[in-house]
């Protein structure tokens, strides 16, 4: 069975040297955050704080860091979870093979919860500005809790069946909240909570909520999981925890969950907002500061023994990378079951996630055709465009599985080089204008606002990619103010280009610089440079090739698809862009871009010292 308690969890980790203790005091202030970044990029085990600088309550972080280590927190269940997931595929196995799916029926059951008089987290109150006080960032606006559980049912139809289970940003203290009142609560516009406060804001009631912090892990799994609106987050807690999920009706407003560690409830009122953020954000970047919501805050309890949980947000890759693979394979399998002929999608962790989608379909409209182009894969496409959190991607790229039958989302590399052998830049480019993407992604036009490229290829090789430079990079003719031509993959040249200037003279809108454009008129489509089938123009070249991942961080996180892509021999025809050469990717830093995330070096000196010989980090970071 799995755990009931987090410290259950936590005292098993330790008695397996899955967990290290820091007994020393650590700063919640930026120290706490370091040695989670330094842990996990290490590979390292779970971390416990036992004393935290200026509060009572000891913290973890860590515990879901490798994906090896999440599938063994939920080892008694996790075969029974994938079989009930089997069985959502494909119901009819359970017919044809009732006794390979016998262990369904108990995790099946378990996915209601229970209600309870009573529980572990009644026994104390505190105040918010009694928790642990962790800021992450040295520019974020204050302490937030970054595993937060946020749970509310739906004004028309209360209940645990039709309620949410988010984790959304929550931000305990800063800005102008009153001290111990009022707290921050940040959810991007697709979120099921967005769903319930809209409809108490169209009944002119306040919508109540409770934060659930810790508990058995499987409650904060379940709150990332992508999970359809019809399936409550509580119930797919129930499964993969072991156990139904305890409930403590209140008198007012939502059960809270007897076996978490804290709880906070409080209201949201319909109409008031404050400041919330910044906040360093899992685009490597700083969620700028914006109105959001503001809950009341009623009651704080906790439980006895209470351990805080805790993880880092910032560039690629982090815990909840982690998060993202292990959710993956759980519901993997699904998406073919969802969009007909698809076989899977990868959002690409490296560049933020949302930025880049990864796809493999089929095409199969038209089997006698003698010339091969994307038809299917632009309905597919769409599809995809369609579902949930997949909705705020910025550039789609998607292939025919049947072009190569070998070819892995996972291998991005080989997966780029797959794309960019086949795809015709006249007829392949398929944009969305002003549309919504990710709230946190600061490279469109507007908070939530941008638009999307989808990059459809199929058919036989259609070009050799070189593989190296010329000899003599002059040859490449970049012109005054591109230099530092880089190989940054097979075909992909990264450029250094000029630091981008609104306003400059050659620009077309106020707001626009025209450097890119005026480059690629320099060429024709017959130039040598078109060789390379995608250029990337960037502030700092080097670095962009430096490695893969810098590549995708640097390319799309920092691009606008409809404003930042251009091409050699452009044209529009019928409404459609293309171009007669190279695709031109402007991944410069703009003035309306988030700054990016980077440390202190005088927590990270303190840091070092807890990784020196006879520190509690030695040989682990």
């Amino acid at each position: 069975m799995g755990y009931r308690s987090l410290r259950e969890c936590v005292d098993d980790l330790a008695s397996t040297g899955r967990l290290v203790r820091i007994e020393q005091e650590i700063d919640p202030r930026l120290e706490a955050a370091e040695i989670q970044r330094r842990v996990y990029a290490a590979g390292g085990p779970a971390v416990y704080f036992a004393r935290l600088k200026g509060c009572r309550f000891p913290a973890v972080s860590n515990l879901f860091g490798t994906v090896e280590r999440t599938r063994w927190l939920f080892r008694d269940t996790l075969a029974a979870v994938e079989k009930l997931i089997a069985l959502k595929i494909d119901p009819a196995r359970y017919v044809k093979q009732p006794w390979r799916y016998f262990g369904a029926v108990p995790a099946a059951l378990r996915m209601l919860p229970k209600r309870v008089s009573t529980g572990p987290i009644m026994a104390h109150e505190t105040t918010i500005d009694q928790l642990p006080q962790i800021v992450s960032w040295p520019d974020d606006g204050g302490p937030f809790i970054t595993l937060p559980q946020v749970y509310t049912e739906h004004p028309d139809r209360p209940g645990w069946q039709r309620s949410n289970l988010g984790m959304y940003r929550v931000q305990l203290a800063g800005n102008q909240y009153a001290t111990n009142r009022e707290i921050g609560l940040h959810y991007q516009i697709h979120r099921g909570i967005g769903v319930h406060q809209t409809a108490a804001k169209r009944r002119g009631e306040p919508l109540r909520a409770a934060i659930f912090v810790g508990g058995p892990p499987a409650m904060t799994v379940s709150a990332v999981m992508p999970l359809p609106e019809t399936v409550p987050e509580l119930s797919f807690a129930g499964a993969l925890g072991g156990r139904r999920v305890p409930l403590i009706a209140q008198p007012a407003g939502p059960p809270i969950h007897a076996a978490a560690d804290f709880v906070i409830t409080g209201t949201i009122d319909p109409d008031r907002t404050l400041p919330e953020g910044p906040f360093g954000d899992h685009l490597g970047y700083y969620a700028k500061t914006h109105d959001f919501p503001v809950l009341r805050v009623d009651k704080v309890y906790h439980r006895a023994d209470a351990i805080w949980p805790f993880t880092v947000v910032g560039r690629p890759p982090q815990e909840d990378t982690s998060f993202g693979a292990f959710i993956h394979d759980l519901t993997g399998p699904v998406i073919p079951t969802v969009i007909a002929g698809v076989h899977g999608v990868h959002a690409v962790d490296a560049a933020g996630v949302h930025p880049l989608l990864l796809a493999l379909g089929s095409e199969r409209y038209t089997p006698y055709a003698t010339l091969r182009r994307p038809q299917e894969l632009l309905t597919q496409a769409n599809a995809i465009l369609g579902q949930g959190q997949m909705s705020l991607a910025k550039y789609l790229l998607i292939a025919a599985k049947e072009d190569d039958p070998r070819l892995e989302l996972h291998d991005i590399g080989a997966f780029l080089r797959h794309v960019l052998e086949r795809v015709d830049w006249r007829r392949d480019l398929h944009f969305q204008t002003q549309t919504t993407i990710d709230t946190l992604d600061y490279s469109g036009s507007g908070l939530n606002e941008g638009s999307k490229l989808v990059i459809a290829a199929v058919g036989p090789r259609g070009r050799e990619l070189p593989t190296t430079l010329p000899s003599d990079p002059s040859a490449l003719k970049l012109g005054d103010g591109f230099d530092d031509a880089r190989l940054a993959l097979p075909g992909v040249l990264v450029v250094r280009g000029p630091a981008y200037q609104a306003g400059a003279p050659g620009c077309d809108s106020a707001v626009r610089d025209g450097a890119v454009r005026n480059f690629c008129e320099r060429f024709s489509p017959t130039d040598a440079i078109n060789a390379w089938p995608l250029i990337v123009v960037a502030d700092d070249a080097e670095f962009a090739a430096r490695s893969l991942n810098n590549f995708l961080w640097t390319t799309f996180t920092r691009s606008n698809p409809a404003a930042d892509t251009y091409g050699i021999g452009e044209f529009t025809e019928d409404k459609h862009w293309g171009c007669r050469g190279s695709l031109v990717i402007d991944a410069r830093r703009k003035p309306h871009h988030a700054p990016p995330l980077v440390e202190d070096p005088a927590v990270t000196r303190r840091v070092d010292a807890l990784a020196a010989p006879g520190g509690p980090l030695h040989k682990i970071i």
